[in-house]
């Protein structure tokens, strides 16, 4: 496909969302409820024709050779889809946020005031590998009255593909115009350059992928972004942490899933705590099967490597972790300014003290407590899922879920009010 061609092809797309998005903007809830249940029977009456699809995506990932972490993003399996159902229902079960009253106030000039929640219009999402972000981000903007365009990597086509008309079928079975959820019929990264351009038709960008794509997304987008440039968390072991608490988080904080932008990636251990307890963290992530790059007292671990100077600030998404000794908090924190992305940042601590200190000096857009980094996830926050999370400080932070992809107006009621 030439680009005059992507063009047309971006252009039709808008205009056609666009227009879904006038009609969505004061749907009903029932409406939109009928049309996420309808989707989540539909991705599981329909489920091996996903996992068939998802076949050909692994194989298109394996002859590209994506990594093991990568592989791991792109894989759907019958538990996975039952994942995809739940957070379609879950997002259904949702109260919907058109319409709710913000803040209420009268004024002395006679003025009632409302904000009120409204949809944002036309939504774009350009994401890689992971399929179930385009059942996740369809029934998150629907749920917010939004039109969506989804622009899938080129690695999970088909699995995007056959979960959109699974969407798509439930728009239809509620009577909601199918063009409300739209996925871009082609793998040329030219309609990636496209939609960053469409300011005419596309209200805001979600860019969910690796640094390039987001770095890309960011430099050269045209419409507004909500993005996360990397998920470069760190877990901090206080010297007042209980032992068995930060074992566990930290095992799990890396090992769960390696490849999701909530993994850990820089454990930072406190001296008193090693002093006390030696190097069992670093010991259980070994014997894990994670390489743990260190310097100074910790490379006398045996199986630890000697780090290269940019791995402290690396997102790593695989078996591998950066490890420090730090002294205090306050060395904690400043590690974490220096290197960090403001994604998730968690302390292990039993002294209240030391946590709100370590809450109240970073700027994260999530913290944690004595829990694992892998819990930055808009499902776990009781969203039902995510569209992805914003490290920016302008209208979104965190899991941008539904309620996040709405603005407001102010509605100003009078009674033959003037201006003096």
């Amino acid at each position: 496909m030439d680009t005059k061609d992507v063009a047309t092809l971006m252009a039709g797309i808008g205009a056609r969302a666009k227009a879904a998005a006038a009609d969505l903007a004061f749907a009903s809830s029932e409406r939109k409820y009928a049309a996420l249940e309808s989707a989540a029977q539909a991705v599981w009456d329909r489920r091996q024709e996903i996992l068939d699809a998802n076949y050909m995506d692994l194989a298109y990932g394996a002859e590209k050779g994506l990594s093991a972490a990568m592989i791991d993003r792109l894989t759907l399996d019958e538990h996975r889809i039952r994942g995809i159902v739940d957070a379609l229902k879950a997002v259904a079960a949702q109260k919907d946020p058109v319409g709710q009253v913000i803040a209420e106030w009268n004024r002395p000039n006679g003025l009632n005031i409302k904000r009120v929640r409204t949809p944002l219009g036309v939504v774009g999402v350009i994401f890689e590998s992971r399929p179930n972000v385009t059942a996740d981000a369809g029934a998150l903007c629907l749920q917010a009255g939004n039109a969506v365009i989804l622009r899938g990597g080129s690695e999970s086509f088909h699995s995007s593909e056959a979960i959109h008309d699974c969407m798509v079928q439930g728009l239809k079975a509620a009577g909601l115009p199918p063009d409300a959820i739209q996925l871009v019929p082609t793998r040329d990264r030219a309609a990636v350059t496209e939609m960053l351009r469409m300011v005419n038709h596309i209200d805001v960008i979600v860019p969910r992928g690796g640094k390039g794509l987001v770095g890309l997304v960011q430099a050269e987008a045209r419409v507004p972004v909500f993005a996360h440039l990397e998920g470069i968390c760190h877990v901090y072991a206080d010297r007042d942490a209980d032992l068995e608490k930060a074992r566990a988080v930290v095992l799990n904080a890396k090992t769960r899933r390696t490849g999701i932008c909530g993994a850990a990636e820089c454990l930072l251990i406190d001296w008193q705590f090693y002093t006390k307890h030696g190097a069992v963290l670093i010991e259980d992530l070994l014997k894990a099967g994670v390489e743990v790059r260190t310097e100074g007292e910790l490379l006398k671990v045996p199986g630890t490597v000697r780090a290269a100077p940019d791995d402290f600030g690396r997102e790593f998404l695989d078996k591998i972790i950066a490890a420090k000794l730090v002294d205090g908090v306050d060395a904690a924190i400043a590690h974490i300014r220096r290197y960090g992305s403001s994604h998730t940042e968690a302390i292990l601590t039993e002294n209240d003290t030391t946590a709100d200190r370590f809450f109240e000096r970073l700027d994260s857009a999530i913290l944690m407590r004595n829990a694992s980094t892998q819990f930055a996830d808009g499902g776990e926050f009781g969203m039902g899922g995510e569209i992805g999370i914003a490290t920016g400080k302008m209208h979104a932070r965190g899991p941008v879920g539904a309620e996040q992809l709405t603005s407001f107006k102010y509605l100003v009621t009078g009674d033959g009010t003037i201006r003096l």
